[in-house]
């Protein structure tokens, strides 16, 4: 039993930068893997980028590869997504999530969401050009 909460979702300018945090709580947090997807109006939650909770290996969408960082912080329980050069394609609700391979996640590849078995609620980022 975990809970996400997403925060630092704001409207910025196209090519500005922006930080999102993603913080757990709850009976305990020991999802292998953390990660983030997105959903733009009238489009499918997709993938963004994920990262391994002990190693910190990470995985990334083709679309923000070289624009986005996803780290964490282990001590305070806490995803992160640094976006710079951000596009008026990323405007979307951004959600973290936990996959866990001994729950079952390990089923999925890392980018499917099907894998992840706790979602936060959602932080909105808007791009303007």
């Amino acid at each position: 039993q975990v809970q996400l909460v997403e925060s630092g979702g704001a409207l910025v300018q196209a090519g500005g930068s922006l930080r999102l945090s993603c913080a757990a709580s709850g009976r305990t947090f020991n999802s292998t893997t953390l990660g983030w997807f997105r959903q733009a109006p009238g489009n499918e939650r997709v993938f963004v980028a994920a990262i391994s909770w002990i190693g910190g290996t990470t995985f990334y969408a083709e679309s923000v590869k070289d624009r986005f960082i996803i780290s964490r912080d282990k001590d305070k329980n806490t995803l992160y997504l640094q976006m710079n050069s951000l596009k008026a394609e990323d405007t979307a609700v951004y959600y973290c999530a936990t996959r866990d391979a001994r729950d079952g996640g390990g089923y999925y590849r890392i980018p499917d969401l099907r894998g992840y078995a706790y979602w936060g609620q959602g932080t909105q980022v808007t791009v303007s050009s």
